[in-house]
């Protein structure tokens, strides 16, 4: 299992967040602030099992087509989960 957090202005988080769940990924989003003027950010915990990992890299990739001034719309980390617990 896989978790892929992802950090992402506020602007984009909707529409990132509406084709995961669209795709019945589950997406725990907590607002957050960071960069420059302390801007806008969301950030989203995604837990995917290990061979779904890069279908929702190239998902978000597609929703988040690089800007035309080169910005960065997102960071992303994935991490290896060991074992999770739901109850």
């Amino acid at each position: 299992m896989k978790m892929i957090i992802l950090i992402v202005k506020d602007s984009d988080a909707d529409e990132v967040t509406q084709a995961l769940t669209a795709d019945k990924y589950r997406v725990t989003r907590v607002a957050s602030t960071g960069g420059f003027l302390r801007s806008g950010r969301v950030t989203l915990f995604i837990g995917v099992r290990d061979e779904r990992a890069e279908l929702v890299q190239e998902l978000i990739r597609s929703k988040l087509p690089p800007l035309p001034s080169g910005e960065k719309r997102a960071t992303w980390f994935v991490i290896p989960v060991e074992r999770f617990e739901q109850v």
